[in-house]
This record gives structure tokens, C-alpha cells and sequence, in this order.
């Protein structure tokens, strides 16, 4: 809503402050020369009563010069009438309608008012501080003067910045209708003063504007309106909505076209410039500046009107917001013309109060919708104040609500909401701000993360915790916010702030263990590289090799073990002896993929001894890699030994996919030893933890290994193998093809063939060749050929 400009306000202070300064100055002055002067006039003689006079001077033009500074510096912060203010007012204090002037747009809403007016008593056109209401309500009123003969009158409910009062309401309605004003503010007095206005208007023509009306105090009580030929326009905010008798309509801001017509019609209005430039309506840059300024019609105008008048390129402008809101907030960048003027002209954000204001513009840093307990960290506030202040900027349509509890600025204001903190809060103020979100997000996202092992369940299952205890629905509900704070810095010029810099970094880690227990393998991906895109892993080698031993672990599970190994091989050269373990022991996975059996226990074996004893969780790892290399090695017993160790040190800990991992390849153990017995009674454990484990890979392992273990001990059980089988292998459907998977259609079609369906078992062979040629491997290539030889019976098959 629009202040009128005629309206007149508070007059200027600064000469009063000006003469007292001076006064004091030249007082302070005086006095201080004197006592200065007795202690050198012993030094100085006569010349020391010269420095009187000098002392008055010099006091009067300091005072002087700091009252024009500080009228300046006023001068420049208040928000006085633009040229292009569509209401204007008579000079003289005379409630009549004002007249509208350059108003554009808002043709449906000028028409819908005018619609009610014809049929209601009462209406309200309702929005957002300073988004037009006055000005559409205005315009409404005059076009329909003709329809109320014996008077229209327009009351300013917030004249010179200051809201009046019911009883200041009622007595100026009473003063220019001729009827008794109200003695007092007591409601039996207001009730009175309310029913004599009613009576001298029954049966007259009237049109009541009551504009800016900010509390439904100050016009209860003239609703609900009894005279049968006045009308009462209401312009107003949200505050108004559901008075008894009212009908409402609302109004936002004005659409894309709507904002460069208004740019362009107050750039018309400006004197002329001595450049052209482009028309703003075909101007692309133009639509984003306003949408850069909330499309708030104030703003756009002012806007529209400086650029016209000083001849700014409309680029050049665009580029100057740009630069104000796109900058990160820890560095700094010079404030221009255009992106100060936004802000002084924002008057709904000034009606706010100081805390209000502050809160908004620190929302800002957060790039996606926060809960309450983040915001109270964000502010550093007590979490019982943020509510109250959360609905203070929800009423004034500053913020909006999103599932969980969780608030962000609108986004339309998002740009705005940059540049009030840029222009309000110093470089350290937003630094410090930044660093409090993000050790909030840091410490919560480690404490879930941490609890993802212990629960080992799958993200869909149903959860009957808090949210706040359920690490998967934290992650799930914050999930954008964590990705979008880590990823900010990604080809950042600078390194983060220091206050910034661990804490984000400690986010990426905990963020990527979620990631990775619930298989966001492209997410995963992005946020190492974004570690590995910033210059602080250019200067700190450990964080370079966590870096990539994420990126070695997820390019294993992604079935590359040749760049998983170049990832790891960097991963063991940057990382300290403490991180060595685990990147040693990930790298003699990925060389057991790749048949290097030797160098897999060479490092595998440098992993255990690197192990800090308390690690109970990563010595079953190493453990569990030894058993596998020691497998493939064919050295029987010592695997058993390893995985049985670790198989018993998972389930102590309480990880289940460790568990289940262990319990497959032990599957694979008994097989070969012969204990048929053990074999079965593993798998079978094995299948029962992977229900709780969200990994289809792995369950697809052990789903081969109990398949083959049974077609191998059990012949007669080859109906109940080839089930096996047939599941693990649509479980690998919609990932790349992998030896497994050749080995799984050939031990398929061995169990077609085992139940006399010769078709259907060369159909599966010559899938498994044709995948194991793809993947190179020569083994299962050479047995899937060996079995697609005319006339030739299956070899038996060993898991």
C-alpha cells in the first residue's frame, strides 16, 4: 500500500540537532581550551588566550559538520514520495478521494472490486504490505464516483507513518459527516460515537475509503455496515481477513508483464535522459530486474524511474543486483545505486520490527526450507522468540510454511531478502551466521548418520519414532538443504571461511554416509567432487584422500574396479596412517575384483595392522576382505577363520549388512569344504538379514551362492535352486552387467537343464557368454561354451 503523497509527516529534526550540537560543541570546547590554556600559559604567554576563540570556532564547525553528515545519512534511509507514487492527495487536509496517477495493470482486480461494490455493503481489498492495495482500491473508487452523488471520502488510517486509533477513526469520520465524536476509548463510547455516523448516513449516497488499515481494532466498529445505499471500501493486509459483513479480495504482485509495464511507464514519466536506450517492454534484462526486485510495485518504480532518468543500461543495472545477490555472503562487493534504492524503497520490509528484520534477511542464507530448531541456530535465538517472530513474517507473506515444520523465505523475496543482508549486515555478521547453519547441520546430520549402521533398515520402511530419532526421515526431509549448503562452494574463486570451512566439511562426510546406505549414487558422486573442486583440498592432502576414497568405494559398487583402484591408489598417497587403513583395505577390494590376489592381501594385511584396536567395526572389514581374498586363493581354512571372525564381530556391533556379507561368503566356504549342512544353514541366514538390509547387490550374491551351493549338494532340489537364481538375477536388471551376473545365467541355466528344459537352460548360456565376454571373464566364457556344445551333457557345476 502507498502512502499519499500529499500526506504530510513528521517535520525534519535536523536543525534542532544541529543547534544543540553546535551549543554543546562550542561549550565542551570552550571549557576544555580553558584548562588547556592553564597548563601552557606559563609556556605559551599572551599567544595562549588566542586558543579561546579558536576553540569555539573549531567546536562550532565540528558540530556543524556532523549534523549535515547525520541529516545525510537520515536523508538517504528515509523513504519519502516518489515522482512516480500512483495516489496523490490534495495539498489541503481535506479527506476527499484522491485521484490516481500512472496507475497500470491490475485491470482484473479494478473490475472485480468494482463488481462487489454494485452488490455489497462492505469490501476489503486485501494483500501483502506494499503491494498495491491502495492504489487498486483508489482506482476502483474513482471509476465508480459517479455512483455515490452526495460524497466520497478517503481516510488515511496511517497518516505520517503512525496508525490511528479506533477513537481517531471514528472522530475524523465524525468530524467531516457532522456527527457527535466518540468522548472516549472505551467500546460502549465507540459503539455510540459508530451508530451516530450510521444515522446521518442512512439513505445517502456515500463511498467510505478507509486505506491502510493495519488492525481490525480500527474499523470493528463500523462493521457490519447497516446503511443501504453507502459503501465502505477497505484496503488493507492479511490482518483484516474474516471481519464480520466484509467481502474480501486479495491481491499479490503483479505478474512478470504486469512489473515491466510498470518499469516502463515510470521510466516514461522521468525526464529525459540525454542517451536513448532500448524500450524496456522488449528489453529481456528487464524482466529479470524485476523479478530481482519481488515484482514490488514501489520498488519497480523507483527503479524504472532512476533508470530512465540517469540514463542507466538496463544490463548494467541487472548486473549490479546480480552481483549483490549472487555473491556469496562471505565476501565483499560494493553496494550500487540500483541495489540501495531496492532496498530503501522496500517499505513493507521497514514496517517490520528490528528482530523481524533481522531474521528475514539471515533466512536468506539458508538455499532450501529450515525447521525451527535450525533457524534458532541460524539467529541465535531461543526457539520459543523464533516462533513468535516466524509468525510475525508469515502474516506479512515475508516467509511461507513447508512440510515437517520447516519455513524459507518466499521464493519471489529470496533475491530481496540477499539484498537487505548485503546492505545491512557486515561481511563478519554473515560470516558468523553462515558458520552457525552450518555447525547445526553438521552436528545433527553426524548424530543421524551414525545411527544409520545400528538400524540397518531400508528407507521405505515404516517408522514409528520422532523425526527428530529417525535418521532416514531427517535425511529424507533435509536432504535438499544438506545438498544444497555442500554444494555452494563448488568452484568457489576463494577458500570458505575459516569459521565455515571444518564444519561443511564434517556436513560432506556425514552427508555421504547417507548417500551411500541408501545407494544416491549420483548425489554421492557430486558431493566428493565438489570436496575435490574446492582449493581447501588443494592445501589439506587428507581431505583430497577421503575424497577419493569415496570415489574408489563408489566406483567398486558401480562394478568398476579398475578406476575404483586409481581412486584408492590416490586415496593411500594422501591420507594420513589413520585414514590409510581404510583406503588400504578398500583398495585390496578392488584388486580382489580384479584377480590381483597377492597385492589384495598385501594390502589388506597392512589395513589390519594399521587399525586402531578400538575399531572393532573396521577390523571386521579388513577381516571380512582377508576371508574373500583368501577364498579366491583357495586357502580354505584360513578364510573360515577370517570370516567367522568376522561374521561374530558384526553381529556383536550390530551391523547387518556386515553380517550378511560374511555369512554369503562363508556359504561359499562350507561349499567347497563339503559341509553341505553349514552351507545351507549360512545362506539361509544370509537371505534372513538382507530382508532388514536395503542391497539388492548383495542380496543378489547370496542369493548365487545359495542357488549354485544348492544345485551342487542337492540335485533333487533344483527346482528350488533355479528360484533362487531367477531372483538374483532380477535383482541385477537395471544394473550394468558384471561378472555375477554371467555367473548367475549360467548357474541358471544349469538348473533349467537339471529340470529337463534344455531350451530354456541354452537360451541362459548363451546369455552368460555373451556377458562374459562383455565383462572379460574368461572363466565363465570358457564354461558357458564348454556347456552350448551340441550333444553335451552339463558338467556338474560348482559354486
Amino acid at each position: 500500500m502507498t502512502r499519499p503523497t500529499g500526506a504530510p509527516g513528521r517535520g525534519p529534526r535536523w536543525p534542532l540537532l544541529a543547534a544543540v550540537v553546535s551549543l554543546l560543541g562550542g561549550v565542551l570546547g570552550n571549557v576544555g581550551i580553558n584548562l588547556l590554556s592553564e597548563l601552557v600559559s606559563s609556556a605559551l604567554g599572551p599567544a595562549a588566550e588566542l586558543l579561546g576563540p579558536a576553540s569555539i570556532v573549531i567546536g562550532l564547525v565540528g558540530a556543524i559538520g556532523f549534523a549535515v553528515y547525520a541529516h545525510q545519512r537520515r536523508a538517504g534511509r528515509e523513504t519519502g514520495p516518489e515522482p512516480t507514487d500512483v495516489v496523490s492527495t490534495p495539498v489541503e487536509d481535506v479527506p476527499t478521494l484522491p485521484y490516481t496517477a500512472g496507475f497500470t495493470g491490475r485491470d482484473e482486480h479494478v473490475r472485480a472490486v468494482l463488481d462487489l461494490l454494485a452488490r455489497e455493503h462492505a469490501v476489503a481489498v486485501l494483500g501483502r504490505r506494499a503491494v498495491g492495495t491502495s492504489a487498486c482500491a483508489i482506482e476502483a473508487a474513482n471509476l465508480c464516483r459517479a455512483d455515490f452523488p452526495d460524497g466520497q471520502y478517503h481516510f488515511d488510517l496511517r497518516r505520517g507513518g503512525r496508525r490511528r486509533s479506533p477513537r481517531q477513526v471514528l472522530t475524523a469520520l465524525a468530524g467531516v459527516l457532522g456527527s457527535a465524536p466518540p468522548v472516549s476509548g472505551r467500546p460502549d463510547a465507540l459503539a455510540a460515537a459508530a451508530a451516530a455516523i450510521r444515522r446521518k448516513i442512512d439513505g445517502r449516497n456515500i463511498l467510505l475509503v478507509l486505506d491502510n488499515v493495519d488492525r481490525p481494532e480500527q474499523v470493528r466498529a463500523l462493521l457490519p455496515p447497516t446503511a443501504r445505499t453507502c459503501r465502505l471500501l477497505l484496503a488493507g493486509g492479511p490482518a483484516l481477513s474474516g471481519l464480520n459483513g466484509v467481502v474480501e479480495h486479495w491481491i499479490a504482485e503483479p505478474g512478470p508483464d504486469e512489473a515491466v509495464e510498470l518499469f516502463a511507464a515510470a521510466g516514461g514519466a522521468a525526464p529525459a535522459a540525454r542517451v536513448r536506450r532500448a524500450d524496456p517492454r522488449t528489453d529481456p534484462a528487464v524482466r529479470e530486474i524485476v523479478d530481482l526486485c519481488g515484482r514490488q510495485p514501489r520498488t519497480v518504480r523507483a527503479l524504472g524511474y532512476r533508470t530512465a532518468q540517469h540514463g542507466w543500461r538496463h544490463v548494467d543495472v541487472l548486473d549490479a543486483l546480480r552481483r549483490a545477490v549472487r555473491t556469496p555472503p562471505h565476501q565483499r562487493v560494493a553496494v550500487s545505486p540500483a541495489a540501495q534504492l531496492v532496498t530503501e524503497r522496500d517499505t513493507a520490509y521497514r514496517a517490520l520490527t528490528r528482530e523481524a528484520r533481522r531474521l528475514y534477511r539471515l533466512m536468506s542464507l539458508a538455499p532450501a526450507p529450515v525447521d525451527r530448531p535450525t533457524i534458532a541456530a541460524l539467529a541465535r535465538r531461543h526457539p520459543e522468540r523464533i516462533t513468535g517472530l516466524l509468525d510475525q513474517l508469515a502474516a506479512a507473506a515475508f516467509v511461507v510454511g513447508a512440510p515437517g515444520d520447516r519455513y524459507e523465505v518466499r521464493p519471489l523475496l529470496a533475491a530481496n531478502a540477499r539484498l537487505h543482508l548485503r546492505d545491512a549486515d557486515p561481511a563478519r555478521s554473515r560470516v558468523a551466521a553462515q558458520a552457525r547453519l552450518t555447525r547445526h547441520l553438521a552436528r545433527r546430520a553426524e548424530r543421524h548418520a551414525a545411527n544409520l549402521t545400528v538400524l540397518g533398515s531400508p528407507p521405505d520402511r515404516e517408522w514409528s519414532l520422532p523425526l527428530d530419532d529417525d535418521p532416514y526421515g531427517w535425511f529424507d526431509l533435509h536432504q535438499e538443504l544438506l545438498l544444497a549448503v555442500v554444494r555452494v562452494p563448488a568452484g568457489a574463486a576463494e577458500t570458505l571461511p575459516r569459521r565455515v570451512r571444518r564444519w561443511w566439511f564434517r556436513l560432506a562426510v556425514a552427508l555421504c554416509g547417507w548417500l551411500a546406505h541408501v545407494e544416491r549414487l549420483d548425489e554421492w558422486e557430486q558431493v566428493c567432487r565438489t570436496v575435490l573442486a574446492t582449493p581447501t583440498a588443494d592445501d589439506r592432502p587428507e581431505i583430497a584422500g577421503w575424497a577419493h576414497n569415496e570415489l574408489g568405494v563408489l566406483r567398486r559398487r558401480r562394478h568398476d574396479p579398475q578406476g575404483a583402484a586409481a581412486a584408492l591408489t590416490l586415496a593411500v598417497a594422501e591420507r594420513g596412517r589413520r585414514g590409510t587403513a581404510q583406503a588400504r583395505m578398500n583398495l585390496g577390494l578392488a584388486l580382489l575384483d580384479l584377480g590381483q590376489l597377492d597385492d589384495a592381501v598385501e594390502h589388506l594385511e597392512l589395513s589390519r595392522r594399521h587399525r586402531s584396536s578400538a575399531d572393532r567395526a573396521g577390523h571386521a572389514l579388513t577381516q571380512l576382505g582377508l576371508g574373500a581374498a583368501q577364498l579366491a586363493r583357495g586357502e580354505l581354512d584360513a578364510a573360515h577363520h577370517h570370516l567367522v571372525r568376522a561374521a561374530n564381530t558384526f553381529r556383536s556391533v550390530g551391523d547387518a549388512r556386515g553380517y550378511a556379507a560374511a555369512l554369503t561368503n562363508l556359504v561359499l566356504v562350507h561349499a567347497s569344504l563339503g559341509e553341505h549342512l553349514d552351507a545351507a544353514q549360512a545362506w539361509r541366514a544370509a537371505l534372513r538379514e538382507y530382508e532388514s538390509v536395503n542391497d539388492p547387490t548383495s542380496r543378489a550374491a547370496a542369493l548365487l551362492n545359495a542357488g549354485a551351493t544348492l544345485l551342487t549338494s542337492a540335485p533333487g532340489q533344483a527346482r528350488a535352486a533355479y528360484e533362487l537364481l531367477a531372483e538374483s538375477r532380477r535383482l541385477r536388471e537395471d544394473v550394468r552387467p558384471t561378472a555375477g551376473l554371467a555367473r548367475t545365467l549360467l548357474y541358471l541355466g544349469d538348473a533349467a537343464a537339471a529340470l529337463g528344459d534344455r531350451a530354456d537352460a541354452r537360451r541362459r548360456w548363451a546369455d552368460a557368454a555373451t556377458v562374459a565376454e562383455e565383462v572379460g571373464d574368461d572363466r565363465a566364457l570358457a564354461a558357458a561354451d564348454e556347456r552350448l556344445v551340441p550333444d553335451v551333457e552339463a558338467p556338474p557345476a560348482t559354486p
